[in-house]
C-alpha cells in the first residue's frame, strides 16, 4: 500500500503555481471517497466530469487495443491524479482507470471545478499547462504503441511470408515424391501390357509396380490424415502399447536391413495399457520409428523402450544417427518442414511424419520431447495417459 497523502500535497502537483487561498477552496469543492480493489473507477469510451487525485493505494490504467486486447498503459500510485479532461471537455475517457488495492480519491466534478474558477481565474491556467503537458505525454504513448504495432505487423509479415515458402516448397515437394513413383509404376504396367518383359522378370517388375503404388498411397493417406485428424475425435479405447510397437518393428524390419540398421524394442513387455485410439497412436509411433531409420547411419541402432512412470506410459524411439542441428530443431513439428539433404545423402519423404505425431500425442493430451546432439544421434519420448 503507498503511503498516504494529504490534498495540500497533492492539489499542487495537479494545479502548479497554485495559490494557498486557491488551494482551499478547491479542497472545500472537492470530496473524498474510499474504494475497494477491483473497482472501476473510470470507464473507456465513457463521458464522466470528474477529476481524481489519488490519496492512497495504486490503480492500473488499461485500454482496448484492435477491439480485442486490454493493454495495461501505467500503473498510478497516490500522489497522482487523472481524468482532468472532463473538467474541460465532454469527451469520451481515453482510458478505463481500476483500483488493485484499498485507495482513497479527492474528486473534483466540473460543477465544483466551475464554482472554484469564479473565485480564482488563475486555476484555469494551471489546469491548462498541466492538461497540455499530459496531451503530450499520451502523444508520446500512442507513438509508442504504434512502434510497437508496427514491429509486430512486420514480425507477422515475416512469419506469413516464411509460411507461404514453405507451402510452396511443400507442394513442389508433394509433386516430386508423387510424379516419380507414378511414373515408374506406369511404365512397368505399360511395358507389362505390351509383352515387353520377360518371363524371368515379371515378378520383379509386379513386386516394383507395387512399392510404387503402395508408396503413393502412404503419401496420399498421411496428406489426408492431417487434414482429418482435427475434424474427428475417436473415442478412446483400452491400447497395448507393446503390441503395437512389436507390430511396427516387424513391418519396419526389412527397411532397416535394407539401411543395414539394427531395430528392436529394448524393455517394456509388461508396461501398462493407454487410453487412447489404436490406429492414429500407431501411426504416430510409426512416423517416429521411420524418421528413426531413414536418418541412421549403416551398422546404426534404433531402440524402442517402454516404461511405467506413475500414471503414464512412456514410448521412446532412440537412434544414434545424424541427429538435429540447432537452427533447425524449432521447426520439426511444423507441416511443411523438411530435411532434403545432410552430407552427401539425399533424404525422400514429405517431412509430414513429426507433425503427424505431435498432432495425434496433443489429441491424446500427451506430450512429446526430443534429445538430439548433431552427429550422435536422437531420442523422441511420447508420454500417455494409463487406462483407468
Amino acid at each position: 500500500m503507498t503511503t498516504i497523502r494529504t490534498p495540500a500535497k497533492i492539489i499542487p502537483r495537479a494545479f502548479p503555481g497554485i495559490k494557498p487561498d486557491e488551494m482551499q477552496e478547491i479542497i472545500m469543492n472537492s470530496r473524498v471517497k474510499a474504494y475497494p480493489p477491483d473497482t472501476v473507477v473510470c470507464k473507456e469510451n465513457a463521458v464522466e466530469y470528474t477529476f481524481y487525485m489519488i490519496l492512497e493505494g495504486e490503480f492500473k490504467v488499461t485500454k482496448i487495443i484492435n477491439n480485442t486486447e486490454d493493454r495495461l498503459m501505467k500503473t498510478l500510485t497516490a500522489g497522482d491524479f487523472f481524468g482532468e479532461m472532463a473538467l474541460i471537455h465532454n469527451a469520451p475517457r481515453a482510458a478505463t482507470v481500476t483500483s488493485t488495492t484499498n485507495a482513497t480519491l479527492l474528486e473534483l466534478d466540473k460543477e465544483g471545478f466551475n464554482r472554484v474558477l469564479k473565485h480564482s481565474p488563475s486555476v484555469s491556467l494551471a489546469m491548462i499547462g498541466e492538461i497540455s503537458n499530459r496531451l503530450r505525454q499520451n502523444d508520446e504513448m500512442a507513438i509508442e504503441d504504434l512502434r510497437l504495432r508496427a514491429a509486430e505487423l512486420a514480425d507477422a509479415y515475416q512469419k506469413l511470408a516464411q509460411q507461404d515458402l514453405a507451402r510452396h516448397e511443400f507442394l513442389t515437394n508433394v509433386a516430386h515424391e508423387l510424379r516419380t513413383p507414378l511414373m515408374i509404376a506406369s511404365g512397368y504396367l505399360h511395358a507389362l501390357k505390351k509383352g515387353m518383359v520377360p518371363a524371368d522378370q515379371f515378378d520383379s517388375k509386379v513386386d516394383a509396380v507395387m512399392r510404387n503404388v503402395d508408396q503413393i498411397v502412404t503419401l496420399t493417406n498421411d496428406i489426408l490424415f492431417l487434414q482429418e485428424i482435427e475434424l474427428v475425435l475417436p473415442e478412446f479405447q483400452s491400447v497395448n502399447m507393446y503390441g503395437i510397437v512389436e507390430e511396427i518393428v516387424k513391418a519396419y524390419q526389412d527397411k532397416a536391413e535394407a539401411r543395414q540398421v539394427t531395430l528392436k524394442i529394448k524393455d517394456g513387455q509388461n508396461t501398462s495399457a493407454v487410453q487412447g485410439d489404436k490406429s492414429s497412436l500407431k501411426r504416430a509411433v510409426t512416423a517416429l520409428v521411420d524418421n528413426a531409420i531413414k536418418f541412421s547411419n549403416p551398422n546404426g541402432n534404433v531402440e524402442i523402450n517402454l516404461t511405467d512412470q506413475g500414471n503414464r506410459v512412456n514410448i521412446s524411439v532412440e537412434d544414434n544417427g545424424i541427429g538435429i542441428a540447432p537452427d533447425i530443431r524449432p521447426r520439426i513439428f511444423d507441416r511443411f518442414a523438411h530435411l532434403e539433404k545432410s552430407g552427401d545423402e539425399l533424404y525422400g519423404g514429405l517431412g509430414l511424419g513429426l507433425s503427424i505425431t505431435r498432432q495425434v500425442i496433443q489429441q491424446h493430451n500427451g506430450s512429446l520431447e526430443v534429445e538430439s546432439t548433431p552427429g550422435k544421434g536422437s531420442k523422441f519420448t511420447i508420454s500417455l495417459m494409463k487406462w483407468q
